[in-house]
């Protein structure tokens, strides 16, 4: 047809009968088409869609999986955290005791050594009065005794 179109020297602009012949043809293909493939097409999306087998509901279901997930991970993690936070607060009590305990045993050991180097101190000073004073009665005695044969 093509061919006759040429060889009778140019292509006709207007249409004729065989419009109808192809108008009918696609329009047939159209529904041949629809029937074999994109029905069942169509049919096999939306059972996906329905089922959440495929498609935007298994992207749904798995992005809310991960938050479910993340968000079980976080409170773990904070609650590990916090443990650790507790653990060493316990630490730095039973130190801060220690250290307490330390300080109160030195300052016993300080006081029970003031206590027994004043002793000692009163002592040595009270013997070293009564030796002061017997020293200074030997010297009365021997002044005395002194002014006594010069007078």
């Amino acid at each position: 047809m093509v061919v006759l179109a040429f060889a009778e020297g140019g292509i006709q602009l207007l249409p004729d009968g065989t419009i109808l012949i192809h108008i009918a043809m696609i329009l047939i293909m159209i529904w041949v088409l629809n029937r074999t493939f994109f029905r069942p097409i169509n049919k096999v999306i939306e059972a996906r869609e329905k089922d959440g087998v495929g498609g935007v509901s298994e992207a749904d279901r798995i992005l809310s999986e991960v938050e479910r997930k993340n968000a079980e991970l976080e409170a773990k993690m904070l609650a590990a955290r916090n443990k650790g936070y507790e653990l060493i607060e316990q630490e730095r009590r039973a130190a801060v005791q220690q250290r307490e305990e330390a300080i109160s045993n030195v300052k016993a050991e300080v006081e029970a050594k003031s206590t027994s180097d004043f002793a000692n101190l009163e002592k040595q000073t009270a013997a070293a009065r009564a030796a002061i004073e017997e020293e200074a009665e030997k010297m009365a005695d021997k002044i005395s005794a002194n002014i006594l044969k010069t007078a």
